[in-house]
């Protein structure tokens, strides 16, 4: 079995990561917390103890780190004898920080792909660009690499190898639908990292689509959808992470992924992008000085995590999944709804935090326990979807399905 978590980042994800992590800690063991800013590790670990989440005595400690020094991550894990590692910092850090887990034979996981800073949206599959490379290495060394384990790519994986083992003969056709339905009150902000966010939109759109990838712009493509809760949205094909896994490891024709935005969202994303101002490529200003005009634009905006205080409305993130059963066709919606208020009641994060922390944390109790302990490198599909969604059920990341019978919970 086991024991002891490296929290890798400080954000508002890694706050929800810190307080599930404290509730399951008989399981889990000691938690460090590890980032560039020990103020802010400091900060999640004050959280933690202010709202009484550790479940039993047991160290919870802060670390200052710079996750692309792979040797100081190597002696951070061998110091606090991590054997569980929970990447959430930024996008750019996976590689090293995996690498670091290799050469310790410390399970590794994170919930999003890596990324480049002076590239984006590379040639697909994007996994096959970096995290595919080191699947030989981790198979070799016995190291469970899990990737991808947030809700989006995560959960939404899981549901979709649900669907495909339990629900279908065959499957046609994978769409995974996010949509926020709650409210900052700001002018302006992003839910998470806004670099990462907005090198999401504004490079090639790629889906998986009659086995093929296809190519579209941001905001070309979208649909309108009526669901569970949160109602009538519409939404828009957005590349995402999980498209190049399910469709490589799933072989369904089509898989697509798509995202809720509001017009005023798009108004000002389309103006900073016409600008130039979320360029990720350096420009000198007329004093001389170079700056990345991406980098600009976070800074002036509100961190995400500031966000949570005052977000109200809920969240619906799920899989629309179609194919056919007994020879008919059929097609199901298997989702969860979050809510942003209760999430930051108990954790002090925004729902869209939540919904992203859960998921690693779920998973890394499967990995303690050596129920999703693969000794090799996986993506989420290729894991046993049913220990994870009753384990989320129990974590405060209900389940539903909606099909011919009617809307109901889902557990098994």
């Amino acid at each position: 079995m086991k024991k002891n978590v490296l929290i890798i980042g400080a954000g508002g994800v890694a706050q929800v990561v810190a307080h599930k992590c404290a509730q399951h800690n008989d399981i889990l063991g000691n938690i460090h917390i590890a980032s560039r800013t020990l103020d802010k590790c400091q900060a999640l670990v004050d959280s933690v103890r202010e709202k009484g989440s550790l479940k039993v005595a047991g160290d919870l400690q802060a670390h200052a780190l710079d996750a692309l020094d792979i040797e100081a991550t190597k002696a951070l894990i061998t110091r606090t004898e991590s054997q569980i590692v929970i990447n959430v910092g930024s996008a750019f850090v996976n590689m090293s920080v995996l690498q670091a887990c290799i050469e310790t034979g410390a399970a590794y996981l994170d919930t999003a792909i890596h990324e480049d800073p002076a590239k984006i949206c590379e040639t697909p599959p994007w996994y096959a660009n970096y995290e595919w490379k080191r699947r030989e290495q981790c198979q070799a060394k016995g190291v469970t690499a899990i990737l991808g384990i947030g809700f989006d790519p995560g959960v939404v994986n899981a549901y979709a190898a649900l669907a495909v083992n339990d629900y279908f003969d065959t499957v046609t056709d994978i769409d995974i639908i996010d949509i926020n339905a709650g409210s900052h009150g700001r002018y302006f902000a992003t839910n998470f990292d806004p670099e990462i966010n907005f090198r999401e939109f504004t490079g090639t759109v790629w889906s998986w689509q009659n086995s093929q990838w296809v190519s579209n712009r941001m905001f070309e493509v979208k649909r309108t959808d009526d669901l569970p809760v949160v109602g009538t949205h519409t939404s828009y094909m957005t590349g995402h992470d999980e498209v190049h896994s399910l469709s490589q490891i799933l072989k369904v024709p089509n898989v697509r992924f798509w995202m809720g935005f509001g017009e005023h969202y798009i108004n000002v994303f389309t103006v900073l992008n016409n600008l130039g101002l979320l360029s990720e490529q350096p420009v000198t200003t007329a004093e001389g000085l170079e700056v990345v005009p991406l980098k600009v634009v976070k800074a002036v905006l509100p961190d995400p995590s500031s966000l949570a205080p005052d977000y109200s409305g809920k969240t619906c993130i799920g899989d629309l999944v179609k194919g056919t059963k007994d020879g008919q066709d059929k097609e199901v919606f298997i989702y969860n709804v979050a809510d942003h208020a209760e999430a930051y009641a108990e954790v002090g994060s925004q729902g869209i935090s939540y919904t992203a922390g859960v998921p690693p944390v779920a998973a890394a109790i499967l990995v303690a326990t050596g129920e999703w302990d693969a000794q090799k490198m996986v993506n989420v599909e290729e894991l046993p979807p049913k220990p994870f969604i009753n384990l989320l059920n129990q974590m405060g990341l209900p389940t539903r399905i909606k099909d011919e019978q009617g809307d109901r919970a889902l557990s098994f």
